[in-house]
């Protein structure tokens, strides 16, 4: 999940709208896997709130980068899928989210206001050679790798005071504005690079990078946001509060058959991203207080993966 401000009720996006960065009711499985995951992460509630979001898996399925901010400030991390290995990629002054490792594992690009403004950087993944790729005076946020590493999409206010989304080369020249209007959201590619999942308002849409168009594929109050795809290109994970809270759900890529994957017994579920392997799905819980207080200092952002054929949960945040 991205950091900041909490915009869900005005339908603007993410939680960290102004800065940073689920029909059916779930399975009992999941349901009782998610009761006990919830008093498993109640057990540390006396140690300093863990406040982690923005899951990017490694390439070949066994690492996830992600922001931290429990101290205060967001600095990058890296870990093994099973939150052992934990390592700081960034320690800036700075805030700094959206990590996105290239196709190749060579990169990591990500967001940070290090210069006074969000601007696209990429790293190397032991957070060595940083090198700047936007430079406007507008906020440019949440890179995407195209499946070939050619291209980088994101989202930026410099042509619009909502969020269009933009497409430019690796080394961040050409770049292009591919929606116009409204409020566009978190662009992520297809494994066939030929569309991008984003979400518009309050709702799941597909750019089609051929045609330009734009297809919306959920419909407000049966919303959806934060859409990510499986590696196949057959089916999309997102979130949606159509039920009453945040919950994760999964469909068909034209919008068909939309399934509730996670429903947390408390708080929302949010962010999720679908492993490069197709085994797995990272997401986001907010543990208490919900999407219009996260941003309160005490309450936990925390990490999960969740294993698709078994519904196993396994906590990366620590």
């Amino acid at each position: 999940m991205t950091k900041g401000k909490g915009q869900r009720a005005q339908g603007k996006g993410p939680e960290r709208a102004g800065a940073r960065h689920s029909i059916f009711m779930a399975t009992g499985v999941a349901a009782l896997v998610a009761v006990g995951l919830w008093l498993w992460s109640r057990g540390g509630a006396d140690q300093a709130p863990v406040r982690d979001g923005a899951p990017s898996w490694s390439p070949d399925g066994r690492h996830v980068a992600f922001y931290s901010e429990r101290n205060g400030k967001a600095d990058l991390f890296i870990a093994d899928r099973s939150g052992a290995n934990r390592r700081a990629l960034t320690d800036t002054p700075a805030d700094e989210g959206g990590p996105a490792v290239s196709p190749d594992g060579q990169w990591i690009a990500f967001d940070t206001d290090r210069d006074g403004n969000f601007e696209i950087y990429v790293m190397r993944p032991d957070g060595t050679d940083i090198q700047r790729l936007t430079r406007d005076a507008a906020r440019d946020l949440a890179p995407a790798w195209s499946p070939d590493g050619r291209h980088i999409v994101f989202m930026s206010t410099r042509d619009n005071p909502e969020f269009d989304v933009y497409r430019m080369n690796a080394d961040g020249s050409g770049v292009e504005r591919l929606t116009i209007g409204r409020s566009n959201w978190f662009p992520q590619y297809s494994s066939d690079g030929a569309r991008i999942a984003l979400h518009v308002m309050r709702d799941v849409h597909v750019f089609d990078l051929g045609t330009r168009q734009l297809t919306p594929l959920t419909q407000d109050p049966l919303n959806g946001m934060y859409p990510t795809w499986s590696p196949d290109g057959r089916r999309l994970a997102f979130m949606s509060w159509r039920n009453g809270k945040t919950e994760i759900f999964t469909m068909n890529a034209d919008g068909t058959d939309p399934q509730v994957l996670i429903s947390m017994p408390n708080g929302d579920a949010v962010d999720p991203r679908w492993s490069p392997t197709g085994d797995a799905i990272a997401f986001v819980h907010v543990a208490a207080g919900g999407l219009a207080d996260a941003q309160d200092e005490h309450h936990e952002r925390i990490i999960y993966v969740i294993d698709l054929a078994t519904r196993a949960m396994t906590r990366v945040s620590r």
